[in-house]
């Protein structure tokens, strides 16, 4: 664990600190979606990258990938919906997984994250992204679910099965979801309490609840990790793409404009690099 550097993001910036940070000796595992689903692998034409013109979207990211499995990454498709400090490193949990590293990478690219009213100021008082890493405070309560996300239905089960009364959120009912489960179509939602969560209202009708998982496609680094510093919607780095957070490092698109493919490889490299170096100064 000393020697791992985990990367969340497996587009261009995350690939390229997984090739640096193993040219460094160190383990590089990446965390993300599968390839075929980035932004930049459906594009038809890449022009603007140095030195290799032409290349549809998906060829680039092939190229990198291959790269990057050649020197020895590792990769693991998953949403990361939890990270916390643990002594001078971090654990994260994908699914009911947990991994632990001595820095990270922040790689994911612009995470579309809009909050609902309520939403972030009770963040942490009844407001959570992680069924599995909170359910068990709820168990005998009135919880609900938002699904936006694919395994949403399955974690909403979950809460189910460890005695939450749980109602489920969508704009349709899932096929998956258990028939104990409560639903509502979303509308116009709202996090209503003071300190701590009280319900919802949906659509102007109050439903109590004594706490809310908003479930999506991906969490926020900001959500991730409290503390976190950003400016403008961005991550703020420094030079060496160092965070305000010790030992984790961000680079690519959540560094904020320009959105180029060299821009993030440039981030990621350098990102690999320093996290590297950041491991090796921890452990002399």
């Amino acid at each position: 664990m000393e020697q791992t550097i985990i990367i969340l993001g497996s587009g261009p910036a995350g690939l390229a600190a997984a090739i640096a940070a193993r040219s460094r000796d160190k383990r590089a595992l990446v965390i993300g979606n599968p390839v075929e689903s980035s932004a930049l692998a459906r594009a038809e034409r890449v022009d603007n990258y140095p030195g290799l013109p032409g290349l549809t979207g998906m060829e680039l990211m092939d190229k990198l990938k291959s790269h990057a499995l050649s020197k020895g990454a590792e990769f693991i498709t998953g949403r990361v919906i939890a990270a916390m400090s643990w002594g001078d490193s971090y654990a994260l949990s994908v699914g009911s997984e947990v991994y632990q590293a001595g820095a990270l990478v922040l790689a994911p690219g612009v995470v579309q994250t809009a909050k609902y009213p309520g939403e972030e100021g009770l963040l942490g008082r009844g407001v959570s992204y992680c069924a599995t890493c909170d359910g068990m405070l709820y168990r005998g309560r009135e919880v609900v679910v938002v699904g936006r996300a694919d395994d949403a239905a399955a974690e909403a089960n979950f809460l189910q099965s460890i005695g939450c009364k749980v109602t489920y959120i969508d704009t349709e009912r899932p096929k998956e979801l258990d028939d104990g489960i409560g639903f509502l179509s979303l509308g116009k939602l709202e996090v209503t309490g003071t300190d701590r969560v009280d319900g919802i209202l949906l659509d102007g009708k109050a439903h109590p609840c004594d706490g809310v998982f908003f479930l999506r496609k991906a969490v926020a680094p900001a959500d991730l990790l409290a503390g976190l510093e950003t400016e403008n919607g961005a991550i703020r780095v420094d030079r060496s793409m160092a965070t305000n957070l010790p030992g984790v490092f961000a680079a690519g698109d959540c560094t904020g404009r320009p959105y180029q493919v060299a821009k993030a490889v440039g981030e990621g490299l350098v990102a690999g690099e320093c996290a590297a170096e950041y491991l090796d100064s921890k452990n002399k």
